[in-house]
């Protein structure tokens, strides 16, 4: 009786081709999993209190991070970070003419932070450049409104009015750096000068019209003593002076009142008339 071979297949012969399904799945998982891997982690997001990130995915404004947190964006997106801290400007020395045509030279400081970071991001080519800019503009602006100084108090001048001054020029620069969502929290003028080349001339005006508004204000007060002198005299009936002798109390009390010397007084021992 012939015996005819099994053909049945025993199971330890088939454990190589089970490990290599095995071994390639695994690889599969490995080359598809690294790349979602990365992926996932590119789109982690960090933001440092006072700072923020703009999110744009291709080409479109999704939103912006504020808060201060840990986060995970599209990782395909855009992010800008943007700092919502307060920074100080200061500008140059520049050189500009007054109201008056005189060359003077005047600078600013200006606080300011972004308020609104999409405006920031997408309004200006660069927010900071753009304060800077703006912030010279205005100053040569202004100056060109007022004088460097008056002698009148009820005009505005760049050095007797520092807080309008400084008023006028926030103004002029929230109204400036509105487009780029700038909030301007302090401007004032940091510094204020005549130009060199007619420094000189223009301390001596200011000299000339001290001295005159003081001597104005010296003949004013003469004046109004020697008309309340005569008036008491008068009231009370002290003595009686004609025309002549109130002309001449009057020259006297002029000049003893308005000379810059300590007058000698000299004592009339005769009559009034004498």
């Amino acid at each position: 009786m012939t015996t005819t071979p099994s053909r049945e297949v025993p199971l330890e012969s088939g454990a190589p081709g089970v490990t290599m399904l095995i071994v390639g799945i695994l690889l599969l998982l490995t080359v598809i999993g690294i790349p979602f891997g990365i992926l996932i982690l590119c789109g982690l997001v960090m933001v440092q209190p006072n700072q923020s990130r703009v999110i744009v995915l291709f080409g479109n404004y999704k939103g912006t991070l504020r808060e201060p947190g840990f986060y995970w964006v599209n990782p395909f997106s855009n992010r800008r970070a943007i700092s919502l801290r307060a920074h100080n400007f200061n500008s140059d020395k520049l050189k500009v003419n007054d109201l008056r045509g005189n060359p003077i030279e005047i600078g600013a400081v200006v606080v300011w932070r972004v308020r609104d970071t999409a405006q920031a991001a997408f309004d200006v080519e660069n927010h900071e450049s753009y304060v800077e800019v703006q912030t010279e503009s205005a100053l040569r602006h202004l100056a060109s409104l007022h004088p460097y100084d008056s002698p009148h108090d009820d005009e505005t001048s760049l050095r007797g009015s520092s807080d309008a001054i400084n008023g006028e020029l926030q103004q002029e620069l929230e109204q400036r750096l509105q487009r780029a969502g700038i909030e301007v929290l302090e401007c004032r003028l940091s510094h204020l000068a005549y130009a060199p080349e007619i420094a000189g001339a223009m301390l001596q005006r200011q000299q000339a019209e001290a001295i005159i508004d003081a001597r104005t204000r010296i003949v004013d007060g003469a004046c109004s003593m020697v008309q309340m002198a005569l008036q008491q005299l008068e009231e009370n009936s002290v003595v009686k002076l004609d025309e002549e002798r109130k002309a001449q109390m009057i020259s006297n009390l002029l000049v003893v009142l308005c000379s810059e010397r300590g007058t000698q007084p000299v004592v009339n021992a005769g009559t009034l008339y004498g």
